[in-house]
């Protein structure tokens, strides 16, 4: 049973909640653009947090925006607060040295890395089984951007140094020395065994604190004598009593760091005991992670609002309730009640598992521990039958929290062994992504691993460039509705991104709608600027290739002319409509394969379609613009040219999985060489002297039906001969001479090219009606219009048609002589 493993003591987690400052008056910012909302800043600055990994710091997991600026922040929530503890079980001198060194450490992990706690005390540091602590709700004064964005005062009264009072209240005091003095009085409170002027109000409090500036004597033995424990104070040992009166010095510039305190002899016992940043080649494999329960949690029917509207801690109140009194012309309201609920309310609501457990109750105890490598059938025989999802559609299978958990389970093992476990990782992203994991995925997917964080640090994304005005104008409008792209933080990461890469290829220039083609990764990788770009960068190479030259008008028109052909191939009727109007792909397709469909779909839609492009190639883009249409056809074919740009405008709901679906379907069935490219990326598409060459954009414009190279039709001809017809158009001599096997000969000369009737070619008419779903592939000479046969097939509303490349001189003098049937040998 998995269930002892999931009540794990340290998986456990809490909620907190606040409302964000809301602007007042004007709306929009200097630039005519919306505000941004404070909870969007706050949730954007936040996402660092959840970067933290240390064994003293709770975990962040999550940060939710509500109604009215409300931000939920959620974060793992272990053990017994030091404040449960104080009058009731006294410490002895080395637990307290312990707890003084996890303290300082935690807090000096935070300091490197800018974060300052401005909010430590007693109820927030969090005793666990085994005597370590862990500190809770430490980046509430980061993430609300120094306590600006709130309005409220992020400190805790008792605990807060003295300077920060002696500041402004505008004042963002962020020296982490502040965090120092909190140290001292916490220490204080658990050498005294004692809660510091507990029976005081609050600003006598204050008073208490600020008084301590004028203190001649040590603040430690002065805070003793007015609490009567003197003798306590003689008794503490000497080396922990000049640490609290190292923290207390009433001037920061005196006080010490924390990695100065680090350094007393007195914590050396501890650093051998755990070491913290130890290195090692891999990162440690975990069964499981706090973030991944959580996300498990949330698809069992967990709901953080709902838990918090339980406790009291969200209320609702009639809307007339808020209103003003009175509204100025400048918009500026008076006579409002404050709503005490924009207030900080310290409560903590830890979240119920229960749901959770019984729902992972049944699951044996080896899914959390998945073979991969295993060739044992004995091994094998006692493993359980998989999960089975496969029929459930993907936005059902991405929310059964039992179906993510084989996922997630799975996955983490394979990318734990990338890129030994490539092949794997790829087989079983063809069935499906788990959401949680997709950027790790992806990354994979695009062959990415190596120090490519150095790289990414060396690129020069300060100087300013040309760039840099289309940029910013652009930045803006990239996916605003999505909260972590409309932040502040995201606005400087996606700006970074664009001129690293803007940088990093002189030999491209900056298009609109590179930002779009950024934001899934950078959306996936919030947190990892250096990934975001390097999939960026191997991205654009593999689907993408030249298609960000300065003058890339050659790479389009043959990207556009492929897709015309392959409607002709796959929907001819579809294909003889539009250019009937003359609405051709110019018209509407451009954005979509610049920007991959990024800049056409909304974010979640993009995630699917990529998931499956990934598995693909360059021409993928074309199948899944293909499937756009497909699912459009009906009002195409009902539509003028005035009505298809008035569709195309505003581009209606397309159903994502019949999207994936139908574009995997066409991609897999249509040989690689009817959508192969002069200009694509010889790396992905190695040549050979079988494939298509050397044929000019005018004649790819002017040949409505694709071509399809010798390889394709020789491997169709030897390994799939059901599926193809082949019609050869040369005169009969030529044809009785040699030809491919089960071809049909139609001689040019004998149809009549008028009206598109099928009857017009003969005595194979019927064969081609019967055809069905085959390819059909017209073989002709040099003597032989190849252009005016298979666009009268395409007149015809025969789909599937498509040229053999190079005609029938070339199998002649490279296939072998099976594939030849000899007039000899002609029964």
């Amino acid at each position: 049973m998995p269930v002892p493993l999931l009540k794990d003591s340290q998986m456990q987690f809490g909620a907190i909640t606040f409302f964000a400052k809301q602007h007042k008056g004007d709306t929009c910012g200097s630039n005519g653009l919306p505000l941004t909302p404070n909870s969007i800043i706050i949730i954007g600055r936040a996402q660092i947090l959840k970067t933290i990994k240390n064994p003293y710091l709770c975990q962040y997991l999550d940060i939710v925006r509500g109604k009215h600026e409300r931000t939920v922040v959620v974060s793992q929530y272990c053990g017994t607060p030091l404040s449960d503890y104080i009058t009731k079980e006294p410490f002895d001198y080395d637990d307290i040295r312990r707890f003084a060194y996890q303290i300082l450490t935690a807090l000096n992990y935070l300091h490197e890395r800018k974060i300052v706690h401005r909010n430590l005390s007693t109820e927030n540091i969090l005793l666990q089984k085994n005597k370590d602590i862990k500190l809770f709700n430490y980046g509430l004064f980061h993430m609300t951007g120094c306590g600006q964005l709130v309005s409220f005062p992020i400190m805790q009264i008792l605990y807060s140094a003295p300077e920060i009072y002696l500041d402004s209240p505008t004042s963002t005091h962020t020296d982490p020395k502040a965090d120092v003095w909190s140290v001292g009085i916490v220490l204080i409170e658990l050498i005294l065994n004692k809660v510091l002027w507990q029976s005081l109000k609050l600003g006598q409090r204050i008073r208490k604190i600020l008084s301590l500036v004028q203190c001649n004597t040590s603040v430690f033995e002065r805070i003793a004598r007015e609490h009567n424990c003197y003798d306590k104070y003689e008794s503490v040992p000497n080396d922990l009593r000049e640490i609290v009166e190292a923290c207390l010095n009433i001037y920061p510039q005196n006080r010490p760091t924390c990695c100065e305190l680090l350094a007393n002899p007195t914590f050396q016992s501890f650093k051998s005991e755990k070491p913290v940043n130890k290195s090692q080649v891999c990162d440690p494999f975990e069964i499981f992670t706090i973030c991944e329960l959580y996300h498990w949690w949330q698809l069992a029917g967990g709901d953080v609002f709902q838990e918090l509207r339980k406790q009291g801690l969200i209320r609702s109140s009639p809307p007339i309730l808020s209103l003003p009194n009175l509204v100025t012309i400048e918009g500026t309201t008076l006579g409002q009640e404050r709503n005490p609920a924009t207030l900080y309310d310290p409560r903590i609501v830890q979240m119920p598992l229960d749901t959770l457990y019984q729902r992972f109750a049944h699951i044996p105890l080896n899914c959390f521990y998945p073979l991969i490598h295993s060739t044992s059938k004995i091994i094998e025989s006692g493993v359980p039958p998989a999960y089975d999802a496969t029929g459930l559609p993907l936005v059902i299978r991405e929310r059964d929290p039992e179906y993510q958990f084989h996922r997630v389970i799975l996955f983490r093992r394979l990318l734990h062994g990338y890129p030994h476990t490539k092949n794997m990782i790829l087989k079983e992203a063809s069935n499906d992504i788990p959401p949680l994991l997709r950027g790790e995925i992806w990354a994979a997917l695009l062959n990415i691993k190596g120090d490519y964080e150095r790289q990414y640090l060396r690129i020069d994304k300060e100087t300013s460039t040309t760039t840099d005005r289309q940029i910013e104008v652009d930045i803006p409008r990239c996916h605003q509705y999505n909260e972590l792209l409309s932040s502040a933080e995201g606005h400087k990461k996606l700006k970074r991104i664009l001129k690293a890469w803007v940088y990093q290829n002189s030999n491209y220039v900056y298009w609109q709608g590179l930002d779009s083609l950024t934001a899934p990764f950078l959306y996936l990788n919030f947190n990892n600027e250096a990934k975001a770009f390097t999939c960026l960068s191997a991205f654009i190479p593999k689907y993408l290739h030249k298609f960000f030259l300065k003058d890339n008008s050659m790479v389009i028109q043959e990207y556009l002319a492929k897709f015309s052909q392959l409607i002709a191939f796959h929907d001819p009727r579809l294909a003889n409509h539009l250019h009937e109007i003359n609405f051709y792909p110019e018209l509407f397709a451009i954005p979509w394969f610049l920007t991959v469909f990024s800049h056409v779909f909304p974010l979640y839609k993009i995630l699917h379609l990529w998931d499956k492009l990934l598995l693909g190639d360059s021409s993928f883009p074309l199948h899944i613009g293909l499937s756009v249409l497909t699912q459009l056809r009906d009002r195409l074919l009902n539509s003028g040219f005035n009505e298809c740009i008035l569709l195309f405008s505003d581009l209606p709901e397309v159903d994502i999985e019949k999207c994936v679906s139908y574009s995997t379907a066409t991609f897999q069935s249509t040989p690689k060489s009817i959508t192969a490219r002069e200009h694509q990326n010889g790396k992905y598409h190695p040549r050979n002297e079988l494939d298509i060459s050397n044929v000019s954009l005018q004649e790819l414009n002017r040949e409505r039906c694709p071509r399809i190279s010798a390889s394709d039709f020789v491997d169709l001809v030897r390994l799939d001969p059901e599926k193809i017809l082949i019609i050869d158009i040369r005169n009969p001599i030529q044809f009785n001479r040699s030809s491919v096997v089960n071809s049909v000969n139609i001689p040019f000369s004998s149809v009549t090219f008028g009206e598109p009737s099928l009857e017009n070619v003969g005595q194979h008419s019927t064969t081609i009606k019967n055809s069905g779903n085959k390819i059909i592939v017209v073989v002709g000479n040099e003597e032989t219009d190849l252009e005016l046969f298979p666009k009268f097939l395409l007149k015809c509303c025969v789909s599937k048609v498509c040229v053999l490349h190079g005609g029938f001189s070339l199998l002649s003098t490279i296939t072998p002589s099976i594939l030849i049937s000899q007039s000899n040998l002609i029964n």
